[in-house]
């Protein structure tokens, strides 16, 4: 895929040097990238190495003479077929979310009329505190693409989530993103929820469950492929995560609620993840010790939200066209299953028999049965990423249907 072209804005901090390697890359693959450095941005590399990389001027200045004779701001957010943000730090993120502009690159970001995605870096503390969290809820909420961050140690010592994504990561999902404009599903809107989720017994032990994510991101991996905006929502998973996809990390069921409520409004729900069904009520703030009795901790366990029966019975114009369920089973597969599909009130449901013997609960292998409104269809054990490619293809089947007679 050649010919594209990529408008990047680096923001200020360690990682900016790894979007030279970002530059690198996709100019190697055949696109087009010109360079906006923040301020901040030239502390850590120079302008001089972007633009020997890039072949291109690299822009720093929002009142460049040469450059606003004829509104050069406006047309450098607008000749590009993509914006992207590499490293894009919190004071960046805060910017954009709140319409904010006071140098180039916010200006740009809030000039532009073209698709946005970003790579943040920050460190742990700041990529974790609730004013980035909300900055990032409203940014995906405004169309933005997100990539990363990945976790791992940290110039300032720390470690945690705030790592900026590879460059080669990036520029998968700089593909990715153009992919979408021509595949059997671009333009369609798709949540996938995927992995376990961990309750709080206290601050180092929880309830899970065996789930290893690796269906969820084969589903999403396959939506993404097919042209779909995929927002994934993933527990902690072991799985490796798709490509080419939003990807929004959370932990518990009451996190992962509030993320898939966020994701709306979307075409496609896809709600593959193994949600605990109670959480502990009093989890404690301290770690729990053995007090010399013998006696365990009582736990008393509250039910937590359920995610596919409230967005499958939301109000049209707000549910997904296409509401798809999964169903865990370890006996009486088909019957649990319909009984659940027709409790939830979602359109399919997929079910799968992950009993001991079976292999399936966290194995490479998945044997489903695909209920609809017609008769049940048994799908035979085949590895996941195939049985997420041919429930990717019976969606593109419904979209097509479901094109047919909008047009009708």
């Amino acid at each position: 895929m050649t010919g594209k072209r990529v408008l990047l804005i680096i923001g200020g901090g360690i990682a900016a040097y790894k979007s030279l390697e970002l530059v690198r890359e996709l100019t190697k693959r055949g696109h087009a990238v010109r360079c906006v450095m923040t301020k901040a941005a030239q502390e850590f590399v120079t302008p001089l190495s972007f633009a020997s990389l890039s072949g291109e001027k690299v822009h720093t200045e929002l009142f460049a003479m040469t450059d606003e004779v004829e509104m050069g701001h406006i047309e450098l957010s607008r000749s590009a077929d993509l914006v992207v943000v590499a490293p894009a730090t919190a004071d960046l993120m805060a910017k954009m979310a709140q319409g904010l502009c006071n140098d180039l690159a916010s200006t740009l970001l809030l000039a532009t009329d073209k698709p946005v995605m970003i790579a943040p870096a920050m460190n742990v503390r700041m990529w974790e505190h609730p004013a980035t969290q909300r900055n990032l809820i409203t940014l995906r909420h405004d169309g933005v693409s997100v990539i990363g961050p990945d976790e791992g140690s940290m110039a300032c010592g720390e470690f945690g989530p705030g790592r900026m994504a590879e460059p080669v990561a990036i520029a998968d999902a700089i593909e990715a993103h153009f992919a979408q404009r021509s595949g059997p599903l671009a333009g369609k809107r798709v949540l996938v929820t995927s992995g376990p989720t961990h309750e709080p017994i206290d601050p180092v032990r929880y309830i899970a469950n065996r789930s290893s994510g690796k269906q969820g991101s084969a589903i999403a991996q396959a939506l993404a492929r097919a042209g779909a905006d995929v927002q994934f929502v993933t527990g902690p998973a072991e799985a490796p995560k798709p490509e080419g996809c939003a990807i929004i990390p959370v932990e518990t069921a009451a996190q992962m609620h509030a993320a898939a409520l966020a994701a709306l409004p979307c075409d496609i729900a896809i709600f593959a993840a193994a949600v605990a069904d109670w959480r502990v009520q009093n989890a404690a703030p301290g770690k729990v010790k053995k007090d010399g009795s013998g006696k365990p901790p009582s736990l008393k366990l509250t039910e937590n939200p359920d995610i596919l029966r409230e967005i499958s019975q939301l109000k049209p114009g707000k549910r997904p066209a296409l509401v798809i369920g999964f169903a865990a089973e370890t006996d009486e597969v088909l019957a649990n299953a319909t009984a659940k599909r027709m409790r939830k009130g979602c359109d399919w449901l997929v079910a799968n028999d992950v009993s001991p013997a079976t292999g399936i609960m966290g194995g490479d292998q998945n044997e489903v049965h695909l209920l609809g409104a017609g008769d049940p269809e048994h799908w035979p054990r085949a590895s996941k990423a195939q049985i997420a490619e041919r429930l990717v293809a019976r969606i593109i089947d419904w979209a097509k249907s479901s094109n047919e007679k909008a047009v009708c």
